[in-house]
């Protein structure tokens, strides 16, 4: 119980003649007013006239105020309320004990349970008290800093009428003390601020049957738990599961996370709270709230504590009260031009045009699937094959880009992946011929293609080392090409080793590309950070974002055949917990405004710091075959990775295909110039050279967790033969 003074006194003569001598007690008389606002009241008969008047003391006023008698004061204070609420009903609603815990919001809702002459007890539990941040939405005043915050309520409420019965807990609701807290309440108003304390108090509630009341200030948003009469009710709605308040004592606040954003509904915050959920412990120190959202919040635990105490319908379930909503319906009745639909979703594949190849060759199935298992940006996979007895050829499919393809640039990266998986089978089914790139000048969306040879089958178990036959070194690759995999896990960084370093650069030359190795200290820091700072504009910038969780196959969304299987990103429960809030276009848009979102890019960020290098391949120049070569040896890196034990993890900075300034505002007018300082920042880290171009970013990590594969399209998809 709080040493604070919070209670209304009332007075015996005694007190009051002790009270009328002390000169720094001020006496005020309001009775005689009060009488003749009693007379002229209209309606129900007038209380008993021989009830006797009060004297009232309110000690932290160093005041002393004369009233009427208690009936007499509920006649007059609440007259005002009739009919909304009867005579009648006002006595039914005076017999509730209600307990607020949290008050925070819970003042507000205290006070206007008390203000509607809601309840004749209240009971307020808080052990925090009043700062100079709290003055923005709880209605105390400077003289109350310092004071603990369910005092103030109590003294507010007691202030408002001093008949209603109060107690407070200063030190908030605790395990030891929440059984004495709860007995005998008739409804519970739960507005606490740890996870811990809210489900213990529902684990307390629904033991006894007791009814919980919680507004959440944002959106309106309204819970109510009917314990009562569903004793087995899961908390929270069942958002949490089976979460239970000894399982949270063993949790810190990170793993918390994902239980809070499933029963705040990340989804459906409003814009502004889950853009600012992003900043807390950045530019914030922890979520905003408004007076005003607090307010209303207050008027709707009033009407839903109205509705019960009064034995009307009120369900178990969550509504959301949004004024943003209703006033911007205000227009709805206004004549709107019809809307042309954006979301006209991806243009259709272009057919490829007529094939001189006819017919299929033993070797084709083994090249296809070869091809199949080629990596991509986005896992969009923009090819089609076509085939025949002579060989295949790979052809772009130009409908499967997005913005950072700048010029089909990421494409034939994967094209050249593609390419180098082909020419891996052909070389193990001892097919391999003469391969060429963009053969067709009438046909520029055929990149390449590959003959098939009449050379004896190789060896595909061969070591393929530097001095070995280039055919018996692709086919030695064969199998690791089928195996390949993006691992996403956090690494423990450990040094490659000369002998390591050396192999993947020879991977890398073999195929006509370069290879810059960044391992650990502040390069690879740098490198980080850059990139990191890439992934916070691709989310701020509309299409690009839009366009990232375009790729990302939901849990439970089915067997995805393309895109991203977000069971591969390796995200923690916090993380994928925080997804729904990332993908809210409205959200980032916020975001970007305010110039925010650092943490954006913290994911990247730690997982570049967590590997063993970064390993950056490069080629001499920007045209499509340049980059068809650079995705040949950004593949034969991989592979050759993988062989030595290493994961890969392709990372795509926005500006990893951009070439010239023109480029860059083609990703990101808003933040071309960010852009631009960012890549100019990792190259610096990298250390490339003015004529090296980047075609791909590898994370190499040592860890022992085993990655989850993407799904491919089947080969039926992109095949055709003539």
């Amino acid at each position: 119980m709080s040493p604070e003074p919070f209670r209304a006194v009332l007075l015996d003569d005694a007190g009051l003649a002790a009270l009328r001598a002390d000169p720094a007690v001020t006496v005020l008389d309001r009775r005689e007013a009060q009488c003749a606002d009693l007379a002229a009241l209209r309606g129900e008969a007038p209380v008993e006239p021989d009830e006797p008047d009060v004297w009232v003391h309110y000690p932290w006023r160093r005041t002393v105020v004369g009233l009427l008698g208690r009936a007499a004061f509920r006649r007059l204070r609440l007259d005002r309320n009739r009919n909304k609420i009867t005579a009648a009903e006002q006595e039914r609603l005076h017999g509730l004990r209600i307990g607020v815990a949290g008050l925070s919001v819970g003042h507000a809702a205290a006070h206007a349970l008390a203000l509607e002459g809601l309840c004749g007890e209240l009971r307020l539990a808080d052990f925090d008290a009043i700062e100079v941040s709290n003055l923005n939405r709880i209605p105390a005043t400077v003289l109350d800093l310092g004071v603990n915050k369910a005092v103030v309520a109590a003294r507010r409420i007691a202030e408002l009428d001093p008949f209603v019965e109060l107690s407070v807990l200063d030190d908030g609701v605790t395990p030891d003390g929440v059984d004495a807290f709860l007995d005998g309440l008739d409804v519970l108003v739960e507005e606490a601020d740890s996870l811990d304390v809210k489900v213990l108090l529902r684990e307390g509630a629904r033991r006894r049957g007791i009814p919980v009341v919680m507004v959440t200030s944002d959106r309106g948003l309204l819970d109510v738990e009917r314990f009562d009469l569903e004793p087995d009710r899961p908390l929270f709605h069942g958002l949490v599961g089976d979460l239970d308040s000894a399982s949270l004592r063993g949790l810190d606040t990170q793993d918390k996370i994902p239980h809070v954003l499933r029963i705040l509904g990340a989804a459906d915050l409003s814009p502004r709270i889950a853009a600012s959920m992003v900043e807390v412990g950045l530019t914030l120190s922890t979520w905003p709230q408004l007076g005003g959202d607090v307010a209303l919040g207050a008027a709707t635990v009033a009407a839903a504590v109205r509705r019960w105490g009064l034995g009307r319908p009120l369900t178990s379930g969550r509504i959301r009260i949004d004024l943003d909503e209703d006033l911007d319906a205000l227009d709805a009745s206004l004549p709107t031009e019809p809307v042309a639909d954006s979301a006209s979703g991806p243009a259709e594949p272009t057919e490829p045009g007529p094939t001189p190849l006819e017919a299929a060759h033993p070797a084709t199935s083994g090249i296809l699937e070869a091809v199949r298992a080629a990596p991509s940006g986005g896992n969009v996979q923009p090819w089609y094959v076509e085939s025949g007895p002579g060989g295949i050829r790979l052809l772009l499919d130009p409908a499967r880009t997005t913005t950072m393809d700048v010029a089909h640039r990421g494409s034939y990266v994967a094209l050249g992946a593609a390419l180098f998986n082909a020419r891996t089978a052909a070389a193990a089914a001892g097919a391999l011929g003469p391969v060429a790139l963009f053969p067709d000048d009438e046909r520029p969306d055929v990149v390449a293609s590959l003959r098939f040879g009449a050379g004896a089958e190789t060896d595909a178990d061969a070591d393929a080392d530097a001095d070995a036959d280039p055919d018996q070194r692709l086919a030695a690759r064969h199998a690791g090409v089928l195996a390949r995999g993006t691992n996403r896990a956090l690494g423990r960084p450990q040094p490659l080793g000369d002998a390591v370093a050396d192999a993947l650069r020879d991977s890398a030359a073999a195929e006509s590309g370069g290879l810059h190795l960044v391992e650990g200290g502040e390069r690879l820091r740098a490198a980080g950070e850059a990139i990191a700072g890439a992934d916070r504009i691709r989310y701020l910038t509309a299409d690009l974002h839009r366009e990232m969780f375009a790729e990302l196959v939901r849990p439970g969304a089915g067997p995805a055949e393309e895109g991203i299987d977000v069971a591969t990103l390796g995200l923690g429960a916090a993380d994928l917990a925080t997804l729904d809030i990332a993908r809210r276009p409205e959200v980032m848009a916020l975001l970007a405004d305010w110039g925010r979102g650092a943490a954006l890019g913290d994911d990247t960020r730690d997982r570049v710091a967590s590997s063993s290098a970064l390993a950056v391949v490069t080629v001499a120049g920007s045209s499509p075959s340049d980059f068809v070569r650079g995705g040949a040896a950004a593949e034969a890196v991989w592979v050759e990775a993988e062989a030595h034990g290493l994961a890969v993890h392709p990372v795509s900075p926005v500006f990893l295909f951009a070439v010239t300034p023109s480029d860059l505002r083609t990703l990101s007018v808003r933040f071309a110039d960010d852009l631009a300082e960012l890549q100019r920042s990792f190259r610096v880290a990298v250390g490339l050279g003015e004529t090296d171009v980047v075609a791909l970013v590898l994370r190499l990590s040592h860890t022992d967790v085993t990655p989850v594969r993407s799904r491919r399209r089947p080969v039926g998809a992109f095949h055709r033969t003539a």
